[in-house]
């Protein structure tokens, strides 16, 4: 049985995206920021993969240094590099390069005591979409609404 704990998630990507398919990676750390990540001083606001030469870095990723360390303290915003498959990155490499897709970083959790983030093979939403969107979700409000105060009333 696998022990879970969300550490973070990107709420903004299921804004600015759609998520076609998702993909668990591991990522490689030094010590201060897995001790970081524990603490929850993570943030994926504005991050994002690539694939380089056959591997898949993630930038932009923000781990906050971490407060007891010391001198050799991790720099907050460096490339990390993720650990898929090399079949997973083939099939994404197709699929990033000739559909025009972005891989997202959706959530990072704690799984077995490695940290591990969920990748999102995401494709842009145009403006009209988010409007759709937030339409959808305030009439889902409004139902929900007023489905409590018939219940009461």
């Amino acid at each position: 049985m696998s022990t879970i704990k969300v550490v973070a998630e990107n709420r903004k990507a299921r804004h600015d995206y759609f998520v076609e398919d998702r993909y668990e990676a591991g990522i490689i750390l030094t010590g201060t920021e897995i001790k970081s990540i524990r603490a929850g001083r993570v943030n994926l606001k504005d991050s994002y993969a690539e694939i380089v030469d056959g591997e898949v870095w993630l930038n932009q990723m923000h781990i906050s240094p971490y407060e007891q360390g010391n001198r050799f303290n991790h720099e907050p915003l460096r490339k990390r590099k993720l650990l898929l498959h090399r079949s997973e990155i083939s099939k994404l490499v197709g699929k990033v390069q000739q559909q025009g897709m972005t891989l997202i970083p959706l959530k990072i959790y704690i799984k077995n005591g490695l940290a591990k983030i969920e990748l999102g093979l995401c494709k842009g939403k145009k403006s009209y979409d988010k409007r759709e969107d937030i339409a959808k979700r305030d009439a889902k409000r409004q139902m929900e609404r007023d489905l409590r105060e018939r219940s009461k009333g």
